[in-house]
């Protein structure tokens, strides 16, 4: 639920003003249509202004404010704040604790390619949504400002990213139709075999005969996951084979199809619930 706060508690923008050690903007890797920021701040750190990009984030620490089509807002850690292009706002601090915050800018030309059947943009009403749902989709846009979104796993995301928006925005799909079961078995068949090597959306764009995001929302409704998803997958597959008979756990990652050996960790753990290392050693205890 939302909370609008009453005019005249947003805290003044001289708080900022001596206190630019403590303040900091950093700038994630770019990735296609969207644009990804970390920012801290001890006062109101932006005046008035309007883009033209959504801007979508979470709430790290502390309490965020800023005035959006009349209202104050606040949001806090988890929340997250929505605003719609073109729209003037500004913000900061709403404590003297200071704020912390992750931020999307999002072509919307992109939500919209994103958005299937939806009608439109969506507009969701409050600045502020509190949706652990929504929350993860951002969250997980934002986790890696140093690295690139793999290809595929950004389609699939954005594909969640414009599904809960327009829920936010009461808008209705519609009817989904019948699974293109033909084009998720080729590629499931066509990720199993080239599972080591870089595929691209585009690549699989070619080999199932539809575009990325259709793609993404036919895999889910047919498997419960994605495209990228089902490819780490089967590289972990692999990886525990390679690692069960013997091989070295480096070269085990580069043989499976990821970047090293520290990629292959995170979503081994993220997979099974312990590193491959530990994996490996319980492996030979019991042998």
């Amino acid at each position: 639920m939302t909370r609008p706060l009453p005019d005249g508690e947003v805290l003044g923008l001289g708080r900022l003003c001596g206190d630019g050690a403590r303040d900091w903007i950093r700038s994630g890797q770019p990735v296609r249509g969207l644009e990804r920021i970390e920012a801290r701040f001890a006062g109101e750190g932006y005046e008035p202004h309007r883009h033209d990009t959504y801007a979508i984030g979470v709430t790290i620490e502390g309490v965020q404010t800023f005035r959006y089509r009349g209202v104050s807002w606040h949001s806090l850690p988890g929340e997250v704040v929505v605003l719609h292009p073109d729209e003037i706002h500004d913000g900061g601090a709403g404590t003297a604790h200071g704020l912390r915050y992750r931020m999307l800018y999002l072509d919307p030309a992109r939500l919209l390619e994103a958005g299937g059947s939806h009608a439109g943009l969506p507009f969701v009403p409050a600045g502020v949504v509190a949706d652990a749902r929504l929350s993860a989709i951002v969250a997980s846009m934002l986790a890696d400002l140093d690295n690139e979104i793999v290809d595929m796993a950004l389609d699939d995301r954005m594909v969640l990213l414009a599904d809960a928006l327009a829920l936010h925005a009461g808008q209705e799909r519609a009817h989904a139709g019948t699974i293109a079961r033909d084009a998720i078995a080729r590629c499931c068949a066509y990720l199993t075999e080239h599972h080591e090597a870089g595929i691209g959306s585009a690549e699989m764009e070619h080999v199932s005969g539809l575009d990325r995001f259709t793609l993404a929302r036919q895999f889910r409704r047919a498997l419960g996951t994605s495209p990228h998803r089902y490819l780490v997958m089967r590289r972990l597959d692999r990886a525990k084979r390679l690692i069960g008979e013997g091989q070295g756990l480096a070269d085990a990652a580069i043989s499976s199809g990821f970047v090293d050996q520290s990629h292959m960790n995170r979503h081994f753990k993220k997979a099974f619930g312990m590193t491959p290392g530990r994996w490996a050693a319980l492996s030979r205890s019991a042998a």
